[in-house]
């Protein structure tokens, strides 16, 4: 079971992605700033270095400061990131084998304010960290999408995907975009829903603003051109099927899309992994 709590003073998913789709440029700076945390949390620092008037930076721990020689200065208040809680509940209902099966393990995400900025620490001077590349095919191969050839008879068409599969057309105006778009379609689930029953499945306008708002999100985090058609291209969706803005984006769907797009950015990096320590 997974559950996702969040305090009342801490901006929802959904207000973090109305920033990011309204704000060109947010992005960029919080994923410069915070590229070792997740984009939900790397928009959650930046917006409350915002706020403070903190200037961006790394971020630890106020032990993890420690060890690297810097001390947090007195007076400052620790800024707030969601992390994975694992915890264990006894289930007491007999399974259909009329036996029970015991503990279960199961994660909950929850926001605690534990973490520094480091002009908000004093001490050794720290290393500038590199910010990772990103390789297309690694995160392809890492999330089990196949590539596959465009074999669609539309001109229009950019690209589609299927099960977990992929096509780009050859002469996409911005293939890196329709890349982020179409993977997607795959990590959001959208392409299993054909084996759902029709209640289930996600309504067109709001599939297609979610995978957009996915490359929206790597986009930006990784400096490539195609930012602005995004914003547009989400707009239009919305319009459609609501009439309305990107305030209208689901609380549900931001979630999704938040770890849609940290999954696929995650797993094209060529550098090693430097925290693990806060997820969405």
């Amino acid at each position: 079971m997974e559950r996702n709590t969040q305090s009342t003073d801490i901006p929802k998913w959904a207000a973090l992605l109305v920033e990011a789709v309204n704000k060109p440029g947010l992005i960029l700076e919080a994923y410069s700033a915070f590229h070792n945390y997740s984009l939900g949390n790397q928009l959650l620092a930046l917006v409350q270095c915002y706020l403070r008037g903190i200037q961006p930076g790394p971020i630890n721990t106020f032990p993890k400061w420690q060890e690297l020689g810097r001390y947090v200065k007195r007076g400052e208040r620790a800024l707030t990131l969601c992390m994975p809680i694992t915890r264990k509940r006894r289930d007491e209902e007999a399974n259909s084998n009329g036996e029970v099966d015991g503990e279960h393990t199961f994660t909950s995400f929850v926001h605690r304010a534990r973490w520094f900025v480091v002009s908000q620490t004093e001490g050794q001077e720290l290393k500038a960290t590199p910010i990772p590349q990103w390789n297309a095919e690694q995160a392809l191969a890492t999330l089990n999408i196949e590539r596959i050839d465009f074999d669609s008879t539309d001109g229009n068409c950019q690209g589609f995907a299927r099960k977990r599969q992929i096509a780009i057309n050859p002469v996409a105006q911005l293939p890196h975009k329709t890349l982020f778009h179409e993977a997607g379609h795959v990590m959001l689930g959208h392409t299993a829903e054909g084996d759902f029953a029709d209640g289930e499945t996600t309504p067109r306008s709001l599939r297609e603003v979610e995978a957009e708002a996915v490359a929206l999100l790597c986009c930006e985090s990784l400096g490539l051109e195609g930012a602005a058609y995004c914003r547009g291209y989400i707009q239009n969706w919305l319009t459609q099927g609501t009439g309305s803005n990107s305030d209208a984006i689901p609380e549900k769907s931001a979630q999704k899309i938040f770890r849609a797009a940290d999954q696929i950015i995650r797993a094209g990096r060529t550098e090693p992994e430097q925290s693990t320590e806060t997820e969405q």
